[in-house]
């Protein structure tokens, strides 16, 4: 009888064994691999951002994060507790990161990232005591300019799992950064690189015993900016404490020297990580430091806008350049009169005169003889109304209003006043500082509209070159080189001539032509309504200031746009930034202005 018993358990024991070897013989051979063998991701170094000069804006660094691989922990409270007490954590909150690693079948899980060297210290000292620990080298993003260029140069965030799921991002995995917004996310295909494994033995406890293969990530590519780094400092300089945007490019080639915005953030912040409270802090703020205005911001562009009106008047053939108009200071047009900004009228003025002097009830009258029709194509033609191609973020379109769109929006017919609205920059009429940077270069260059370009090539880490910006304009302005010319030396005399609103920019010895802009926020009866104390207006009503210029005028090779929201007079305000731009582009010439000419009204009130 005890054999017969001896004989089954016998007879059991093998038929386990074969069931084991046989049936499961695969699975339990993968899983005492797999607690033998252990595949450590590495992921890449991100590539550089450099400046036109090769100075480094964003490098990397190296970060210490402390993880725990899970299938190496059988009791998480002792494991837990010790950590907490170790790097001085909230031990309920390390208990909950690893009871919903191991809920969610997370094979390992970050309990600190960028341990100090201290806390990397007492991790390996007390090891034997922390299984399923791991010290982990992530690269960290470093941004050298502490602010400066933020909007341009963007930020990384951790990739969600909607992203990983979308597929559009196939050699993700949780955890990794990718860019945001800016430059980091634009071009985030060739910051990225491929990561790379370690292949390593580990005995029972999770230790390393030794490395059997490696695959050596390869570091993302270089990415060099057209900034010139002289011209984005002082871009940022003329911003401080103003809001607002500030483009400078090459009408050459369309490159842009400086693209800055204002108020700006720090992108060490989201680095480091923003808490929800910050976050919240940032993103309710009533100046919208996020926002890039000079890609996004869409203003009423004011006067700079009869840069385009007489382009269109001219080759439309509704005026020659001698044709006068009467301006007494204001035009009826049906139960509304609209007003010039000199309540007296500038007499009788010319096309010349009406650009130096920025005659309203001039540019009034060229609307009623071209329409509104003919408005919105040549808006177009200049490139407004659309994004420019601008390879960063997305860019907002602007307006070109004309009837169809008014009928869509509003369900009401197209009036004759809202053409003459459109006439000065007002109205249904919007563009990006961008936008008004580009037609000015246009105006300069002879009708060529290059699509912007801020990174002049992209390189391998071998040196290869991956990308480099084209040099060819992608359309033509179809504007004959007569009415440019008319143009330029009206806009010549903005900044030269005595009575030119354009005062503020002149640059002794330096040829610039430029154009004033006061783009009005409120309707002037609303405006007195709301008069504070002492009869000024409140801050949210002040006009908008603008002002595009471009030097030298003959062989011009800067287009510059400046916009300071609620900054009054684009005159008073925004073409002495204009000229310590130019000034910055032109060293040699950046001596002190002539004695401050005397203030025109235009630069003080609303057209």
């Amino acid at each position: 009888m005890v054999a017969l018993v001896v004989l089954c358990l016998a007879g059991l024991l093998f038929l386990r064994l074969w069931f084991l070897q046989i049936v499961e013989g695969k699975e339990m051979q993968q899983r005492s691999e797999n607690n033998r063998l252990r595949l450590q991701d590495l992921p890449p170094w991100r590539g550089m951002i450099l400046n036109l000069n090769g100075e480094v804006l964003v490098a990397n660094r190296p970060s210490y994060d402390l993880v725990v691989v899970m299938e190496d922990v059988t009791d998480i409270s002792p494991l837990a507790r010790r950590l907490a007490k170790l790097l001085h954590l909230e031990e309920a909150q390390v208990n909950t990161q690893l009871e919903a690693a191991r809920a969610g079948g997370l094979t390992q899980v970050r309990i600190k990232a960028d341990l100090a060297w201290e806390e990397m210290a007492l991790v390996e000292t007390f090891r034997p005591e922390l299984p399923g620990t791991l010290v982990q080298v992530q690269p960290k993003r470093e941004y050298l300019q502490r602010g400066r260029a933020s909007h341009t140069l963007g930020y990384l965030g951790e990739i969600s799992e909607a992203q990983l799921k979308s597929g559009r991002f196939p050699n993700y995995k949780m955890r990794d950064s990718l860019g945001k917004c800016g430059i980091e996310a634009a071009w985030e295909e060739y910051l990225r690189g491929r990561r790379g494994y370690r292949r390593i033995e580990v005995d029972a406890y999770g230790r390393e015993l030794g490395q059997l293969d490696r695959q050596f990530p390869t570091p993302g590519a270089n990415v060099f900016l057209t900034l010139a780094p002289r011209l984005q400092q002082e871009a940022e300089n003329c911003l401080d404490s103003q809001t607002g945007a500030i483009v400078a490019l090459d009408p050459r080639s369309g490159k842009i020297l400086a693209l800055a915005s204002s108020p700006i953030y720090s992108p060490v912040a989201f680095e480091r990580g923003l808490t929800a409270y910050e976050w919240e802090q940032l993103s309710k703020r009533k100046d919208h430091p996020l926002e890039n205005r000079a890609i996004k911001g869409q203003y009423p562009p004011g006067s700079t806008f009869k840069i385009v009106m007489a382009a269109a008047a001219l080759e439309e053939k509704v005026i020659t350049p001698g044709a006068t108009f009467d301006c007494t200071g204001e035009l009826p047009s049906g139960q509304h009169i609209f007003h010039c900004w000199r309540k007296g009228g500038h007499g009788t003025v010319n096309l010349h005169r009406a650009l130096v002097e920025s005659c309203d009830v001039y540019f009034y009258q060229l609307g009623r003889r071209l329409g509104i029709e003919r408005i919105a194509k040549w808006s177009r033609k200049f490139g407004l109304g659309a994004p420019t191609g601008l390879r960063l973020d997305r860019e907002m379109a602007g307006l070109v209003g004309d009837p169809a769109w008014k009928l869509r929006r509003f369900r009401q017919p197209w009036q004759e006043g809202d053409t003459l609205s459109v006439s000065i920059g007002q109205g249904y009429n919007l563009a990006t500082p961008l936008q008004m940077a580009q037609v000015t270069a246009a105006v300069a260059n002879g009708g060529r509209l290059f699509e912007p370009q801020l990174v002049e090539k992209v390189e391998s880490p071998a040196g290869e070159v991956l990308f480099q910006a084209p040099a060819t304009p992608k359309s033509l302005v179809d504007v004959s080189p007569a009415t440019l010319a008319v143009i330029r030396k009206a806009l010549r005399a903005v900044v030269h001539e005595e009575r030119g609103t354009g005062r503020g920019c002149l640059i002794p010895g330096q040829e610039v032509a430029g154009k004033t802009g006061t783009a009005q926020v409120v309707a002037l009866e609303k405006e007195k309504k709301e008069k504070g104390k002492g009869g000024k207006t409140i801050r949210k009503y002040e006009n908008h200031a603008w002002f595009v210029a471009f030097a030298p005028v003959e062989e011009p090779e800067i287009a510059v746009a400046v916009l300071i929201e609620h900054g009054g007079g684009g005159g008073a305000v925004a073409a002495p930034l204009a000229r310590r731009i130019l000034a910055a582009y032109f060293p040699e010439k950046a001596a002190p202005p002539a004695e401050k000419p005397e203030e025109l009204e235009e630069n003080e009130k609303p057209e």
